[in-house]
């Protein structure tokens, strides 16, 4: 395979994980032992908030009074996008039954977690849409108790805008807590009593250590980084579009890669040229962002043939990955490594990022090689169950007896075998070799 890459990244995603390693591990064991005291000092300390943690719901309705008329529309219509989406996801997985051969009757029963906490951070950006991602998503899946969590905002409690998308969205619970002093408070039912079984949502690198130290107490949406955005583009694509949206995603922080998969050098060099002057054209926050992004993080590879894109992206696994290039339906066909497949120069990240339906809370740092991102999935045990008459149980029994002892297990054999004794006296069964040591 030959590439060519004319842009390569100074920095990985690991290059800043070290030293939040060390900050969530001694922030979590303190809150492990001091319990919501801790909690409070963390809040006042890191976000400069003594106020309420538990917003009530006369809190909740005066705070809420204050998005217009114009901005509810907007949210409530990107949380009927996104709600309808998971609805059909949630429909998707059934509950069945099966007779196998051996007349055994199997099934599957999907069922709800009981307890779900919904993290939506709002330290550079008001991050409205991951509000509504995650508490819509529960609430699609069925869950019965949906804690949500947002940091203050310009020293008051919740982004106004943040706390009606959580309200609207569904959330039975709304504390205003951020960063990892949330993400504890939500796992160990902190302030609620109601420990959660799954946490999820976006943040920091403090909150996504916060999410990963947990993980196996609670389950988690995603191993989650900085934001990625890959953009897979041959010679019918617009240079301009391709650099916007590149730039579009390396905005959301310092530590955010974006890369460009082309088979076309001519368009690589456009984009490389216009990538930094859209930059400059950003307002001070996401200039800032997106200039160390697409320094440190940013790439441009070039290769002989779409075959070649194909196993650079799926290596890759970007956490988006768009498509600007002809026979789309190639393209879906082949790629097989991403977070969520943006198909088509009308299709952009920023559509997916805010209501067009599918979810935005997607694995980064390569997790897409082997899960898929927030889906009324994760928030969903798939249990199965078993029944079989008396008429089955002979050659189960026996093969379980055999297989059993072969292991070495002979009380494994036993549970077997004393069925047998009970419904079958007095007949002969082949039930291995004991063991006898």
């Amino acid at each position: 395979m030959s590439s060519n890459w004319l842009k390569k990244a100074s920095k990985t995603p690991e290059s800043n994980t070290f030293e939040a390693r060390r900050v969530v591990d001694e922030m979590l064991a303190t809150i492990k032992e001091q319990g919501e005291e801790a909690v409070r000092r963390y809040a006042s300390k890191l976000d400069n908030w003594s106020g309420d943690i538990m917003l009530t719901p006369e809190q909740i309705a005066t705070q809420i009074r204050e998005v217009p008329g114009d901005v509810r529309r907007d949210i409530d219509y990107a949380i009927e996008q996104v709600y309808t989406f998971a609805c059909a996801q949630r429909e998707s997985v059934k509950d069945f039954e099966v007779t196998l051969p051996s007349g055994l009757v199997a099934g599957q029963k999907v069922l709800p977690v009981t307890t779900v906490g919904c993290y939506a951070p709002a330290g550079r950006y008001a991050h409205i849409a991951s509000a509504y991602m995650g508490v819509a998503t529960a609430k699609a899946a069925g869950v019965k108790n949906i804690i949500a969590c947002s940091s203050p905002y310009l020293g008051q409690s919740i982004h106004p805008c943040v706390l009606y998308a959580f309200h609207r969205a569904g959330a039975h619970t709304i504390m205003t807590l951020g960063g990892v002093q949330a993400i504890a408070s939500m796992a160990w039912g902190l302030f609620t009593g109601k420990p959660a079984d799954v946490v999820v949502g976006p943040g920091n690198k403090f909150v996504a250590e916060a999410k990963r130290t947990l993980f196996g107490q609670v389950g988690i949406d995603v191993f989650a980084g900085p934001s990625e955005v890959a953009v897979i583009a041959d010679d019918t694509a617009d240079a301009h579009i391709v650099a916007s949206d590149l730039v579009g995603q390396a905005e959301h922080g310092h530590e955010s890669p974006a890369w460009l998969f082309t088979t076309s050098h001519a368009l690589a060099q456009e984009v490389l040229e216009r990538v930094p002057q859209l930059i400059d054209q950003l307002p001070p926050v996401a200039r800032d962002a997106a200039s160390c992004a697409w320094r440190d993080y940013g790439e441009v590879i070039v290769c002989d043939t779409r075959e070649e894109v194909v196993e650079i992206s799926d290596r890759y696994a970007s956490e988006h990955l768009e498509v600007h290039a002809s026979d789309l339906n190639w393209w879906r066909d082949n790629l097989s490594c991403y977070g969520s497949l943006f198909l088509g120069e009308e299709t952009t990240v920023a559509f997916g990022d805010k209501c067009s339906g599918p979810n935005h809370v997607l694995p980064t740092k390569g997790a897409a090689r082997y899960s898929g991102g927030l889906s009324v999935h994760k928030f969903l045990k798939t249990l199965t169950w078993q029944q079989m008459s008396r008429e089955a149980v002979p050659q189960i029994a026996e093969t379980t007896a055999r297989i059993s002892r072969l292991e070495g297990m002979e009380a494994h054999a036993r549970t077997a075998e004393v069925r047998l004794e009970k419904y079958f006296a007095g007949e002969s069964f082949l039930t291995g070799v004991p063991v006898t040591r």
